[in-house]
This record gives C-alpha cells, sequence and structure tokens, in this order.
C-alpha cells in the first residue's frame, strides 16, 4: 500500500468555459459518459493508485457533488483513517470570500495539508478525462530527482487556457506558456497535474500568498522554470482537458470509439462511479440503435445513432436522435429530432420539435426545461 502520497483536488476551475452545463453544478459534478460524473475519473485514478488522503477544494453550486459522494463509499473511502475531506470555496476559515485562485484555496487549507502524514502531494483539477497509475508517476518523480512532476499529454490548444509545455531531451521542462488561442498544431500539453513533495509546495504556497499570487500555472510553475527541477511526465493513451462546451461535445463523441473507450476505463484500473439500482434498458419492437452508449434504466422506442444517453432516458416511438447527448431522465416525445444537441437532466423535447446544432456549435438545453 502506499502511503507516500495525498491529493488536493479542485473540483472546479474558474477558467471554465463550460457555461450552461454548469449552472446548477460544480464542474466536478458534469454527467459524463453515461453515467458517469468527472470527478469519478480523479477518485478512481487516485484510489487505484492507492492514494486515500483525499481534500476536495470547492467553489460553487457544489450541492450535487456532495450528494454524489457522499462519504466516499463507492470509491472505497469511507474509512475512520483518511477519507475525504471537502473544503468549502472560502479563503480562510474567517473569510466569507470565495478564493480567487489555485494559491489562495491551498493557503485556506494549509492546516490539512500540514497535519497529513503522507510526504508528497497530488494537485489535480477534476474535469479531467483519463486512467492514470500515480504510483508509476511517483517512481519516475523519486527517480528523476525532480522538485516537481507535471502530467502532459499530445494536443492541439484550444480557445479555452492551456499551459504548453517545452522539455529537452531528459524530460525536464525548459519552457511553459499560457495560451488561449486556437491551433492544429500538436503540442505537449499540461494536464494540470503535479506531483511534489509536502514541504516544497507549503514553503511555494506560503511564500506566494505574502506575495498576492493566485494563479498556479503562471505564478509558481511558469516563475519557477529554471529555478526547481520540473519534469514532464508524459500520459500515454486517451487523456482530455474538458473545459468548454465544444470539447465535453468532441471527447464525448470520441468516447462512442471501442479503443478510446476500453483504455479510459480499464488501463490502469476501473474507473467507479456512486450506484444506482435501476433496470437494465427497454427496447421496443420500433426501436433502432447504431453506435451509441445507452445507460441502465433507458426505454428507447425510436431510433438512436452515434448518441450517449444517460440513465433514464425515454425515446418515444417515430423519434430520432442523432450525434447528441441525452443526460438522465430525458424524454424525447413522439416524432421529434435531435441533431448536434445536448439537453442536461430532466428535459423534455415535447411532439414533433426539430432541434438541430452543428459539431462545432451544439446547442445545449438546460436543465428541467421543456422545449
Amino acid at each position: 500500500m502506499n502511503n507516500e502520497m495525498m491529493s488536493i483536488v479542485f473540483a472546479s476551475d474558474n477558467e471554465t468555459k463550460l457555461n450552461e452545463l454548469t449552472i446548477h453544478r460544480t464542474t466536478a459534478s458534469l454527467p459524463f459518459c453515461g453515467r458517469y460524473r468527472f470527478i469519478d475519473f480523479t477518485l478512481s485514478n487516485l484510489v487505484n493508485s492507492n492514494i486515500t488522503t483525499i481534500g476536495i477544494v470547492t467553489r460553487n453550486n457544489y450541492s450535487s457533488l456532495m450528494d454524489h459522494i457522499r462519504m466516499g463509499r463507492d470509491w472505497d473511502l469511507n474509512r475512520k483513517n483518511s477519507g475525504i475531506a471537502v473544503f468549502p470555496p472560502y479563503a480562510s476559515n474567517t473569510s466569507r470570500t470565495m478564493f480567487k485562485g489555485k494559491i489562495e484555496a491551498l493557503y485556506g487549507i494549509l492546516d490539512y495539508i500540514e497535519k497529513a502524514t503522507e510526504d508528497y502531494v497530488v494537485l489535480t483539477n477534476s474535469n479531467i478525462a483519463t486512467n492514470l497509475d500515480f504510483e508509476d508517476v511517483y517512481e519516475k518523480h523519486v527517480a528523476s530527482g525532480a522538485d516537481i512532476t507535471m502530467l502532459t499529454y499530445s494536443s492541439h490548444s484550444t480557445s479555452s487556457r492551456r499551459v504548453l509545455v517545452d522539455t529537452d531531451k531528459d524530460g525536464k521542462v525548459v519552457g511553459t506558456r499560457i495560451t488561449s488561442t486556437l491551433s492544429e498544431d500538436i503540442a505537449e500539453v499540461g494536464l494540470n497535474i503535479y506531483l511534489l513533495k509536502k514541504e516544497l509546495l507549503i514553503s511555494l504556497i506560503t511564500d506566494s500568498y505574502e506575495r498576492g499570487y493566485t494563479d498556479f500555472e503562471k505564478h509558481i510553475i511558469q516563475q519557477n522554470v529554471g529555478k526547481l527541477g520540473i519534469y514532464a511526465y508524459h500520459v500515454d493513451g486517451y487523456a482530455a482537458i474538458i473545459d468548454d462546451v465544444k470539447s465535453y461535445y468532441t471527447e464525448s463523441m470520441r468516447i462512442l470509439d471501442t479503443d478510446i473507450r476500453n483504455d479510459l476505463f480499464y488501463r490502469c484500473g476501473k474507473i467507479f462511479t456512486k450506484v444506482k439500482d435501476s433496470v437494465p434498458t427497454k427496447y421496443g419492437a420500433g426501436a433502432s440503435v447504431r453506435n451509441s452508449l445507452i445507460a441502465d434504466g433507458c426505454e428507447i422506442n425510436g431510433r438512436v445513432e452515434n448518441s450517449i444517453l444517460f440513465r433514464g432516458v425515454v425515446v418515444e416511438e417515430g423519434a430520432y436522435i442523432s450525434n447528441s447527448i441525452v443526460m438522465e431522465n430525458g424524454r424525447i416525445m413522439k416524432y421529434s429530432e435531435l441533431r448536434y444537441t445536448i439537453t442536461d437532466k430532466d428535459v423534455t423535447v415535447t411532439e414533433d420539435k426539430t432541434i438541430s446544432g452543428s459539431e462545432n456549435y451544439p446547442v445545449v438545453i438546460v436543465k428541467n426545461k421543456t422545449v
């Protein structure tokens, strides 16, 4: 059992552009892949790597997150020692001002970090879909003599904030730059996951907070390239940062690829989620389903193609769903059509309606709406 590492998980990044999808929830509890939430991938990766001391820093709209993780039972984290600790989004215990960035958030929970028995800390956002072995990250961190190991993957920069990383032949980071412009060029991109010694983290956070800094990537990582030994750990296989509607839609559709799906859910260990007692999906005589991911508890009497349906979705006779995502308890009534559409939980599309977006600009219908 690995007792060397603990983790701090950020439930929401203030750079998110998920818009309508996070009006009623924090990023960590956003549904993904039919029956999962973003937080499931982070918690599963940690637990599969025997990391069981986990602090979750919330930001806003986190009641759904609390309901989902409960006491951590579904990840075997409801234990007397270690387990999950959830922190409110305030800069300090006496403040009611929401923290401005990761540095301020970490400074507010330094007491929790200091009292932990583990010597190393994994810092991670929760809007990351990948399957990781942190024990391998730890072994390579120690072997390289790194002060900070930052996890990276090969991707192109999007219109959302990305940290592009330059390394030498040994994997040492020699430069970083933060970009917010679209580029089709493939580059090494930071996953916003870091491993470092607890004492170093406390020192960096204390110094940065006293200087009025707030941005971890800009004020700690970028400013310490060349001063500290920062090394990149390249993540092979599927990995994605999901922080806007386009990336949410694109990465959801990529999961329909069997190889990508298997890589995400089984590469280094299984992905766990909150268990619900649902009945199997029922397919009517007129149902037709092709290349789709269907969760349990659905009732399908129409056509579904290249789509993802969450638990409890009803597709009535004559309805047609194509290249779309329908979240939990959605109801698509007779002769209606969805194309390139994302419907949030408890959305009803009434009879004979057509809703159509495009691959680059999917239509989003917010939670509890009737169209």
